[in-house]
């Protein structure tokens, strides 16, 4: 499958977000995992076995982070690991025809469980508990708003937030990276997901307002 194949692919999967016209940082990633999936691909490796080594990777973190502050690297590298797999198994069930509503189903359940387990590790390693609930439930306000928006006729994903998967996906990476050096920094990193959270909220209700507002 060439790239322009796989961008096509790709944006009727995801509401007609089209990878090729996105940001360098956006554009990038799905390239890396255009490459690698096609890979995976080739050696009959399928997408759900990918979800699921993702999420494995990402209930490891709190396991990593309990066991001191030198863990905290360790769960840095292991949320940079998740997110490559979480990227890779779209990729895959792409590239292989092996796109399912099941599989679309699970990765979303997976990516939820997986930011749960970040979140988790955020508090071992010392934030307020009522910080990481509201980070949590920041973020998926914005998933299952977008999803009944979706159900309820808006055709696309909307607007690409502040807040999308790869923000949190940083956001965890360097909380953890940067609580190394000193474990407060991983409560501003909470703090800073709650910010964005609540602003690409607000930025797609917005837009659901407007597509949804006169119907």
């Amino acid at each position: 499958m060439t790239w322009d194949d796989y961008c096509a692919a790709w944006s009727k999967l995801h509401g007609g977000f089209n990878p090729a016209t996105a940001s360098p940082f956006v554009r990038g990633w799905v390239r890396t995992a255009y490459g690698i999936g096609s890979w995976l691909g080739a050696k009959r490796i399928g997408p759900s076995a990918v979800t699921t080594a993702g999420l494995v990777l990402c209930l490891a973190v709190p396991g990593a982070v309990s066991l001191g502050r030198a863990g905290l690297l360790a769960g840095a590298v292991l949320v940079l690991l998740a997110a490559l797999a979480d990227g890779l198994d779209g990729a895959v069930a792409v590239i292989t025809g092996r796109a399912t509503r099941l599989g679309y189903v699970y990765d979303s359940v997976a990516d939820r469980l997986g930011e749960a387990a970040w979140l988790y590790a955020f508090w071992l390693a010392g934030v307020p508990g009522g910080l990481v609930v509201a980070a949590g439930a920041a973020s998926w306000l914005q998933e299952y708003a977008r999803a009944r928006a979706t159900a309820a006729g808006m055709a696309e994903i909307g607007v690409v937030t502040v807040a999308e998967r790869p923000t949190r996906v940083l956001i965890a990476i360097f909380g953890l990276l940067l609580g190394f050096a000193l474990t407060q920094l991983v409560t501003v990193a909470t703090i800073i997901w709650i910010a964005l959270a609540t602003a690409g909220l607000l930025q797609l209700t917005v837009v659901v307002r407007r597509e949804l507002g006169d119907h």
